[in-house]
């Protein structure tokens, strides 16, 4: 919902669109390490338990954005909606886990696909009900809208998840059926600094603070050689090592979403600002993109292989690029709906790709960190493009910055394809 009140934010506080690349930035930032900390606790103790949890903390963000003084305090507010929705996915993982022990075979695809569509069906709607509450009651209601869409997931979770199976601690240590609860807090803290640092240094790379790299560097050393230490990390290093094919997802799935939310963010500022339409305007015409996206979905969900899907979707994000460097405010609105759907096939088609990808390489017994670090991934990806956007437009978006970003996105794309066509593992999977 917020990529359509970027503006009006910006607007009210007298900000630019550099600073409003917090509010995406922040957001990720705290769901890159709530993910896979949510992901053990899901895998330790229980997914039910960690996803109602998380949605206490959805609708304490609600609250704090819509009463909020200041614009620091939309930043606490992004940062409570990251870490409350970080519960969701990886427990979704662990519950088809559960539920795959007791029927005594894995979640299907289809099954996994509707997991997807829930997803992607959000980001249907968001975009296009973020600009109505902005054009109706103000910015203020897309924080506001998140309390009764809390209260109704709440209730929901509670009528129809089901119960968490027992999970007594392993004693040893061949027993992988049910994971410890070691949540490795000197890595997360590790983890959290180190990424908080590069994101300081990404968000302004029009004045690089050089500095900044020096201590990114020496924690993420110091993240390493803990990790290694720990029989249980935060961040299984090792298992990442050894699991090529799982280790290749996450950067497919962290490349795809970088170049997707470029254009979910930073298409969108354009359109209201170099374009000049309204925030209702611009959620509507995103509208088309997030169906396809949707439609897209079901669609993977429904083919055998995974290789197939993806490079489709990498082959149309290289098209999509390709023709946002050739827009500009007289563009017809035929060709930016074209350039969206270019980007919203892709969105699902790889999303529900990479999502089986890990059901069939990760560790079973740890499917809900795997599915957490999956999320870390496509979460780094945000802070990737935010940063991307930022450098481009700097304070206005403008057609000059939409057509860097879609220059450096169109580069990103074709690695992409080389990351998705030379991956031998996926050919397995037919």
């Amino acid at each position: 919902m917020i990529s359509t009140a970027l503006v009006a934010i910006g607007h009210s506080f007298g900000i630019g669109a550099a600073d409003t690349a917090w509010l995406i930035s922040v957001l990720y930032l705290a769901s890159a390490v709530a993910q896979p900390v949510l992901g053990k606790l899901a895998d330790a103790l229980g997914p039910r338990r960690i996803f109602l949890a998380g949605l206490v903390v959805v609708f304490a963000s609600g609250l704090v954005g819509a009463v909020a003084p200041s614009f620091g305090w939309l930043i606490v507010s992004r940062l409570l909606l990251g870490i409350g929705t970080s519960a969701a996915y990886p427990a979704a993982m662990s519950v088809l886990r559960d539920e795959g022990r007791r029927v005594g075979r894995p979640a299907p695809r289809t099954v996994l696909a509707r997991l997807s569509f829930a997803s992607l069906g959000s980001a249907a709607v968001g975009p296009t009900l973020g600009g109505l509450l902005v054009a109706v009651v103000g910015w203020r209601g897309i924080f506001a809208v998140n309390l009764p869409i809390a209260l109704i997931a709440l209730a929901a979770g509670l009528i129809w998840i089901p119960a968490d199976p027992p999970r007594e601690p392993t004693t040893t240590a061949n027993d992988t059926a049910t994971p410890r609860l070691t949540l490795d807090p000197l890595g997360i803290g590790l983890f959290a600094t180190a990424l908080t640092l590069l994101v300081f240094f990404l968000l302004d790379l029009a004045h690089p603070m050089w500095w900044l790299l020096a201590p990114f560097a020496v924690l993420s050393a110091l993240l390493v050689w803990w990790q290694l230490r720990r029989p249980r990390p935060f961040i299984d290093l090792r298992m990442i090592v050894r699991n090529g094919p799982l280790a290749r997802t996450y950067l497919r799935h962290g490349v795809s979403y970088l170049l997707i939310y470029c254009v979910m963010y930073g298409f969108t500022q354009w359109l209201e600002e170099g374009r000049g339409l309204s925030s209702g305007e611009t959620g509507l015409l995103m509208l088309p993109m997030s169906v396809t996206a949707l439609v897209c979905s079901l669609l993977g969900a429904r083919t055998k292989g995974i290789r197939g899907p993806l490079t489709l979707g990498c082959l149309l994000l290289t098209g999509g690029a390709g023709l946002l460097l050739f827009v500009d405010g007289s563009t017809p609105i035929a060709v930016l709906l074209l350039a969206g759907a270019c980007f919203g096939v892709p969105q699902g088609l790889i999303g529900t790709s990479n999502q089986a990808a890990v059901q069939a390489h990760a560790p079973p017994e740890s499917i809900g960190s795997a599915a957490g670090l999956q999320r870390t991934a496509q979460y780094i990806g945000a802070i990737a493009a935010s940063s991307l956007i930022a450098l481009a437009y700097g304070q206005a978006a403008s057609d000059n910055g939409l057509h860097l970003m879609a220059g450096a996105s169109a580069v990103l794309s074709v690695l992409l394809i080389v990351l998705t066509v030379t991956d031998r593992a996926l050919r397995a999977h037919r």
